[in-house]
């Protein structure tokens, strides 16, 4: 029984091998926590120091600078612990990346006119997680 052949039509059982986290996993997950942490720090900006942040007149989505302070501090932690999960390799944190990382998105394209460079940043860095979380390899996904 060399060749772990155990009887008629068996087979040795297959061993999945999972790292923790595949190479686009892991830099999704890097990008998630740079953002989250950079979300933080402009949501604490804004409930901070409301002169800080530029605040745009007849803006369609025109809320209090505070309440958007909030909107970002919140979300920054969310992003870093979503960042935190995916380190796990988890499917699930996967999902959780790419909607959080949308949600992300949206919540700094309607902060464009109020801190433009931050925004744009994170847009970016959204747009990275994203792309790396859905070009993922199906070797990273077993």
């Amino acid at each position: 029984m060399a060749d772990g052949v155990t009887g008629p039509g068996r087979s040795r059982p297959q061993t999945v091998e999972r790292a923790f986290a595949g190479g686009w996993t892991t830099f999704a997950a890097i990008m998630l926590l740079i953002g989250g942490i950079l979300a933080v720090l402009e949501g604490i900006a804004a409930i901070l120091n409301d002169d800080l942040v530029v605040v745009t007149r007849s803006y369609t989505f025109s809320w209090s600078t505070t309440g958007w302070g909030w909107i970002h501090l919140i979300l920054g932690v969310v992003l870093v612990l979503a960042g935190t999960a995916l380190f796990s390799g988890a499917v699930w944190a996967r999902v959780v990346g790419v909607i959080v990382a949308g949600l992300g998105m949206i919540a700094n394209f309607v902060w464009l006119p109020h801190y433009p460079f931050w925004a744009t940043v994170l847009i970016v860095i959204d747009a990275f997680v994203i792309w790396a979380l859905c070009a993922g390899t199906t070797k990273e996904l077993t």
